[in-house]
């Protein structure tokens, strides 16, 4: 069974999608593969999972300007590459930014597994937990903003608010 929840943000609504333990889902309503890990015709509304209060309670804090002091229980569904490249993205300080070269170089040294910053692309683009794992936090080698699933404009606003300088343009 897959559970739902939508909520409200400062930025729109999210869809919250769970097993009934993890969180498995965070999408800004209308991005880029929204809800692409679920089957919304198998899900059930559930506003009182103890994991989706835990989300909103991370949500509250994060939207507040402040780095939450712990993450949800996560289980994203993807590739084994995929999950690599989302445990690099956790990684991320708050506050912080990695080039999509730095995971693809983080990816050789600790994995052993050769990659292109295009291939870390996919991955990141294709992450099915928006914000929690941070994939706003990767920007192109030389600062430029290459894209955001939840989309540029919200990319922006998730940097300002974690105090990120130094991304120097928008790039379609």
């Amino acid at each position: 069974m897959v559970y739902v929840k939508t909520i409200s943000s400062p930025l729109g609504d999210i869809l919250l999608s769970s097993n009934g333990d993890y969180l498995t889902g965070l999408w800004f309503e209308g991005q880029t593969y929204f809800a692409a890990t679920i089957s919304m015709e198998d899900t059930t509304q559930n506003s009182s999972l103890h994991i989706f209060q835990q989300v909103e309670e991370w949500l509250r804090i994060y939207f507040s300007g402040k780095e939450p002091p712990f993450t949800p229980a996560l289980s994203p569904k993807g590739s084994d590459f995929r999950q690599l490249v989302w445990k690099v993205l956790l990684s991320i300080p708050y506050g912080e930014t990695l080039s999509y070269s730095d995971i693809s170089n983080q990816l050789f040294t600790y994995a052993k597994h050769k990659t292109s910053p295009r291939a870390v692309g996919g991955a990141v683009g294709h992450n099915p937990i928006s914000l929690i794992i941070p994939c706003h936090r990767v920007i192109g080698k030389n600062g430029d903003l290459t894209g955001f699933a939840g989309g540029l404009e919200r990319k922006v606003h998730l940097l300002k608010l974690e105090n990120i300088e130094g991304f120097t343009s928008v790039v379609a």
